[in-house]
């Protein structure tokens, strides 16, 4: 579900932004996030995103945080409510479509039983390029992680879909499919170029296979 025209300036994003700090949780430019929520503070921000600009931000707490509200990550990713539902017992079911990564100026004290920070879009500006970087990406590396993780895993692969997949769509979702741990999903995250988010999946991919002792056939 992609957005009605998406903005294509960082001067058209808010400045101020509710964040929802998950642990292991990627969200990135024009992915697609499915959400479960049921906590009452987050059930409130949801229900203010709807009636505002529908956007909020999606950030990792730092991976030594623990508490009610940890310390967070200095860079999360923007995303924008495209589809929702109640579930009748509460809930809120919801797909949330990136939009733009951004770097936390601050946190601000506010009344809201969220949080807010004012962030800054400057250094992900191509974030609102769609395809950007995208002949730059190593496909053929990305492929054969791909193909030794599912060989390791004993995963079934859709090879036609992913054949038929463009370069952005289909390195964003590996890296959001990912089973990795917090720090490789914010090194991901925090990845320059697309380019550089592949080079870092398939250098997590081959690290956690070597690991593991999967295949020991070189992915760079």
């Amino acid at each position: 579900m992609g957005i009605n025209n998406p903005p294509d300036r960082p001067d058209a994003l808010p400045m101020v932004v509710p964040v929802f700090p998950l642990a292991s949780v990627l969200l990135l430019p024009r992915g697609e996030l499915p959400l479960n929520i049921f906590e009452p503070r987050y059930l409130s921000m949801i229900e203010d995103a709807l009636r505002n600009d529908r956007m909020i931000g999606i950030i990792q707490p730092r991976e030594e945080a623990a508490g009610l509200n940890p310390p967070i990550c200095d860079v999360g990713c923007l995303g924008k409510i495209t589809q929702f539902a109640e579930t009748g017992d509460g809930r809120l079911m919801l797909s949330l479509t990136g939009i733009a990564r951004f770097n936390i100026i601050e946190e601000l004290s506010v009344v809201t039983p969220y949080r807010q920070c004012a962030v800054s879009y400057d250094a992900f500006s191509g974030d609102l390029i769609r395809d950007l970087g995208e002949n730059e990406v190593n496909r053929a590396a990305i492929l054969q992680a791909l193909r030794d993780f599912a060989g390791a895993n004993r995963l079934k692969i859709d090879w036609k879909s992913i054949e038929q997949t463009p370069n952005e769509a289909l390195v964003n979702a590996l890296a959001m499919m990912s089973p990795f741990g917090p720090q490789e999903k914010q090194a991901l995250l925090e990845a320059k170029t697309l380019a550089d988010r592949a080079d870092v999946l398939v250098a997590i991919t081959e690290i956690e296979l070597a690991r593991g002792n999967g295949p020991s056939t070189s992915l760079q």
